[in-house]
């Protein structure tokens, strides 16, 4: 059965825009029926120390993987292109959250579905109301365009 997943992307170290590329290219391996969203540069949150801008996007897709299998694949790619994880807020090349995944609620040991901050972050809403504004939170019951619009 095939769960549709929204994944934000995510970069502020080095070529940004072929690190969310790169993201993108690998993503469509495990998932079908792919919507990319446009580039934004944002200012960094929740970071450590002074950083440097931030290029965000969404992908939303359907899987065959579970949520699980889904989170060992992202972390794979973001290892692929260096990502570090040296302390937490630390700049990365590139970043990967599992925001939805279809209408689950999963609170396990190193996975939270959906993602607890992305209610409050603009910068993971924005991309996503461009390619799926009727995706709902499953906690709320409101679609991410809601949830954009409540931000403002």
């Amino acid at each position: 059965m095939a769960t549709t997943a929204a994944i934000a992307l995510g970069s502020n170290l080095g070529d940004r825009r072929a690190h969310l590329d790169y993201g993108v290219s690998r993503l469509v391996g495990f998932l079908g029926n792919v919507r990319v969203s446009s580039y934004i540069e944002t200012t960094p949150v929740d970071v450590s120390g002074p950083q440097g801008a931030f290029l965000n996007g969404a992908i939303v897709g359907v899987t065959a993987l579970s949520a699980r299998a889904l989170l060992t694949e992202l972390l794979a790619v973001e290892a692929e292109r260096g990502r570090e994880r040296p302390f937490a807020g630390a700049a990365r090349t590139l970043d990967l959250d599992l925001i939805l995944f279809a209408d689950e609620i999963i609170n396990e040991v190193g996975l939270v579905v959906p993602h607890p901050r992305f209610r409050e972050r603009a910068f993971v809403l924005r991309p996503l109301v461009e390619i799926a504004p009727e995706m709902i939170d499953p906690i709320t019951g409101k679609t991410v365009e809601e949830l954009l619009k409540a931000l403002s």
